[in-house]
């Protein structure tokens, strides 16, 4: 269940006669407990509890419903209760059907206390219970999710009686008819429209029992939101339309049609229009609303939320931490504050993938703060604002998000002038709007950017033509601009290689295609680093943006960056790999970066954000590494005096060449297969998880012998069959060699040291393994054949695991490990003899600690909770080794380690720059 479907679930058990019987299995049931577990806790065969009329589901809730009067008393013998603890208890919660109070015994948020009526407004706080994880101001802010549920039910159920407002060519009506609604029920519940229900009242009242005039009712509503005073007696408003004010801006101008209202729709309208709007929050209820017109999306129905401290991670670093600082050296200085005031005012935050507005929102609304903070030193606390809502500027693809943004602008506006100005002044000024239109709907990456947010200085006017695709109703726009500062901001689609449609990949040529190359395996996402890039330099502007952490790492950064710093573009600051989680039960969400850029030499410093820590430094570099802008690129050897690495072996068999252990025994015992023929084979899981398989390795010198037998020859003939009926011609020619796997590793040997191509971030180190005698290595790992052990130190180190999670490029968050970008680049000092004897000695106590925990596997010893403590020891010794080979010493963090790197990958790189020469590996 989403949140959605859980507030309505609440919701519903509120409305329902109080069962106090029936109370704690409908509560687990609203929160997605299915059936069966329900029956177990009605049972007593899983219900913990030891408290009368107690409810326990271990490891969740301990419930009672009480007498009268009793709730605290109830709550507290829910604290002391033995079976809370044991049943390891996050959540109490009491009621007596008018009462009603809850604890998180996990976290420090504040008790639950209100009436039990109320409580489905604090249903966030019970989130986790259906495993969703939460932030701050969605635990605060029920009616958002609420409100977003309520209106996506009135929309499907108008799409059931107009299925044609639903098709493409009606969709924009539809899209704008519910930013209309949305208007109208914050309008009435905010006294903009001077009457307090007026629209859905009005709409109750005019309509038709059987609702069949609703839709004309709405119209004339509309219609009258449209005309200006003096127009009215001339255009026959009714007398009830006639109580609207005029709004126009653009949002009530053109088609007026309203989609027919069944009874059901009719009564959901209502239902909505009674809720109290004015707890509206623009910023979340935005981002949650855009699933509602996507049926895609709507399965994510209010996850789409953008937690405000995540969009304040871009923001104040990128601006608003000067104008702060700016106004705390202001003082109370009245013309150093109207100095400041000035500057606010021609301030423009520009979103390229804006979405439903939640950065132009965020932004909007902190500038206010600082200038109703300039406003009251200067002693003018009523005074009308001076920032323009035009100044906020976004593109966006899908016309309904655009339209959410606008509308969530507009809203802003006016809850600001509340709280700054008065309720009687922000009536006073907020109609008619403002028929500008500052949310471009069109393809960002083919838009001209300099004629949607125009350099300082000018002024351009943008034709419809120009926008292509774009809702305007306008055929052309001005746009003043005075002059100021600009900054890009937002979170634009990611999109990696393999998710993007034709149309993406195409929209990647087209902004590309001033440079040489091929670009088509990056993420989407970077398309918005190149326009930004374009934009700043002629503006002058800077630019942040988040983006996943794929970017900073692998084969992408010597595609991306170097495009970048050739516009004369540099890494200002930056955010390190965080998690950009929302509400949604997927707790691990998508591992991003935030980078900044801006023209050279604009700022003279830069800040590099890591999770508790903020660095100054000289310099950025593309991976996020202080005091670097070196870009690491694949080599074909190694540049260190470190033994080659090869990539195993690639079957591209159909399945029939690599098989079972029990299988392989078979074969031998039962097919009469030599056992020469049967050997163990290792892929990535396989290593990790210690469970070969087998596999039939035929040299091409004993094919005739092999083929001899029966068994390996009806293998022969399904690899034939399979290879010569594959599309790709590489695999084609192979199926005249049926014996041989299509790709065989360059490296021979019996010992054998295996990497495995991907792994888990979360192991403390990379999960190699060393074979005495080499089996068949599968094309999911790479190999090192007959090569001194301490090779194997180096792979399983701190210092190299750092490396490759910076340089390689990752599935997720998990390692995905290249020898020409991981190991032929890994730059290690000149090992003296003393220094491998060291680490080979360390790389043995690694192996034996392992031995001692047999038959335990890699996985199972390098789980970070319960990894051995003599091999973590062992673990910790090698790293001592070999950073002491390094600088003399431990690192003291990782920062420092990659640092440490960078310098010697660019000493080397620049010591022989592209040099193929290869050297003694001994």
């Amino acid at each position: 269940m989403n949140a959605v479907e859980i507030e309505e679930a609440i919701s519903l058990v509120v409305e329902q006669e109080f069962d106090s019987a029936n109370f704690p299995y409908a509560f687990l049931e609203a929160f997605g407990n299915k059936p069966a577990t329900i029956k177990r806790l009605r049972s007593g065969n899983t219900n913990s509890s030891d408290i009368e009329g107690g409810v326990l589901q271990r490891n969740h809730i301990h419930i009672a419903v009480c007498d009268q009067g009793k709730v605290s008393d109830t709550l507290n013998l829910l604290k002391e209760s033995p079976a809370t603890k044991k049943g390891k208890a996050k959540f109490l919660l009491a009621t007596d059907g008018e009462d009603f109070q809850a604890e998180d015994l996990t976290s420090d948020e504040p008790p639950v206390v209100c009436s039990y009526k109320d409580f489905p407004d604090h249903f966030g706080y019970f989130l986790p219970l259906a495993g969703i994880t939460t932030v701050k101001q969605i635990r605060e802010s029920s009616f958002d999710i609420k409100a977003t549920g309520r209106l996506n039910r009135l929309y499907i159920e108008l799409l059931k009686d107009n299925p044609e407002w639903g098709a493409e060519e009606r969709r924009h009506d539809m899209n704008h008819f519910m930013a209309r609604l949305i208007f109208c029920f914050f309008a009435e519940d905010t006294d903009i429209f001077r009457g307090e229900g007026l629209f859905t009242k009005t709409v109750e009242q005019m309509s038709e029992r059987d609702s069949s005039n609703t839709h004309e009712i709405m119209s004339e509503i509309f219609r009258a939101m449209d005309t200006a005073n003096d127009d009215r007696e001339k255009v026959g408003l009714p007398r009830w339309a006639d109580a609207f004010p005029y709004v126009n801006g653009g949002l009530f101008s053109g088609n007026t049609d309203v989609p027919r209202f069944s009874k059901i729709a009719l009564r959901f309208l209502v239902n909505i229009g009674y809720l109290d709007w004015t707890k509206i929050n623009p910023d979340i209820f935005g981002s949650m609303i855009q699933a509602v017109t996507d049926e895609e999306e709507r399965g994510a129905l209010g996850l789409h939320y953008t937690s405000v401290p995540n969009i304040l991670k871009v923001l104040n670093p990128l601006f608003l931490e000067d104008l702060r600082s700016k106004l705390e050296e202001a003082g109370d200085s009245p013309q150093k504050l109207l100095n400041l005031r000035k500057r606010l005012a021609k301030i423009r935050v520009f979103d390229p993938a804006c979405g439903s507005g939640n950065f132009l929102v965020i932004s909007y609304k902190e500038m206010r703060e600082i200038e109703a903070e300039i406003n009251d030193r200067r002693g003018e606390p009523d005074r009308k604002t001076d920032i323009p809502l035009t100044n906020f500027r976004g593109i966006e693809l899908r016309d309904f998000p655009a339209e959410i943004a606008r509308l969530a602008l507009i809203i802003a506006e006016y809850q600001c002038d509340v709280l700054y100005r008065g309720q009687k002044e922000a009536l006073d000024e907020f109609l008619p709007l403002n028929a500008m239109n500052w949310i471009i709907c069109g393809n960002a990456l083919r838009l001209d950017w300099l004629k949607i947010c125009p350099p300082t200085g000018t002024d351009v006017k943008v034709s419809a033509d120009d926008l292509f695709d774009t809702a305007l109703d306008q055929v052309e726009i001005d746009f003043e601009n005075e002059g100021g500062e600009t900054y890009i901001c937002g979170n634009p689609p990611y999109k990696g290689r393999n998710r993007q449609e034709k149309a993406e990949k195409k929209d990647t040529e087209a902004v590309f295609s001033k440079y040489s190359g091929s670009f088509a395996s990056l993420d989407y996402v970077a398309n918005w680093f190149v326009k930004s890039a374009q934009y700043c330099k002629v503006t002058d502007a800077d630019a942040a943006l988040v983006a996943t952490n794929s970017i900073c790492q692998g084969e992408q950064v010597a595609l991306l960056w170097p495009v970048i710093f050739s516009e004369g573009l540099s890494i200002h600051f930056a955010q390190t790999s965080f998690k950009w989680s929302n509400l949604a039960t997927d707790k691990a969400g998508v591992t991003v970066v935030i980078v900044a850029i801006s023209p050279n030499q604009k700022h003279k410093r830069c800040k590099l954000f890591f999770e508790n820590e903020l660095r100054d430094v000289d310099e950025i570099g593309p991976y996020l590494v202080p005091n670097s802008s070196v870009v690491v690129k694949k080599e074909n050897d190694p540049l260190s005096k470190i033994s080659p690495m090869y990539l195993g072996n690639m079957p591209k068999d159909g399945g029939n060449l690599i098989m079972s252990q029990e299988v392989g025994r078979e074969l031998i015992r039962k097919r009469d297969v030599p056992p020469r023929f049967i050997r163990n084979f290792y892929g990535s899981e396989e290593l990790i998880h210690a469970k070969p398989r087998t596999c039939l390795w035929v040299e091409d010198e004993e094919v005739e012998e092999a083929a001899s037998n029966y068994a390996i020859s009806e293998i022969f003939k399904k690899v034939e069959s399979f290879r010569a009926s594959s599309k790709a011609s590489s695999t084609r020619k192979y199926a005249s060699l049926p014996h041989r796997f299509v790709q065989k590793t360059a490296g021979q040997g019996n010992r054998a040291i295996i990497v495995p191509r991907v792994s888990s971030e979360n192991r403390p180190y990379l999960p190699a393994d060393y074979f005495a005698s080499g089996p068949i290595i599968g094309d999911k790992c790479y190999a090192l054949y007959d090569c001194p052990l301490w090779n194997f130190s180096l792979i399983v180190s701190r210092l190299h695991l750092i490396w490759i999670g910076t340089v390689c490029s990752r599935l997720r968050t998990d390692f995905s490990y290249g020898n020409k970008l991981g190991w032929n680049t890994f730059p290690v000092p000149v090992l003296t003899e003393k220094n491998k004897e060291d680490l080979i000695k360390c790389a043995e106590d690694i192996l034996l600690a392992r031995e001692a925990h047999f038959p335990a596997t890699i996985a199972d010893l390098y789980n970070p909770e319960e990894m051995p403590e003599d091999l973590r020891r062992a673990h910790d010794r090698n790293d001592e080794v070999l950073e002491r080979i390094y600088i003399g010493r431990r690192f003291k963090n990782d920062t420092e380690r990659l640092e440490k790197l960078f310098g010697l990958y660019t000493k080397m790189t620049n010591t022989n720059p592209g040099s193929k020469k290869k050297v003694s590996r001994k």
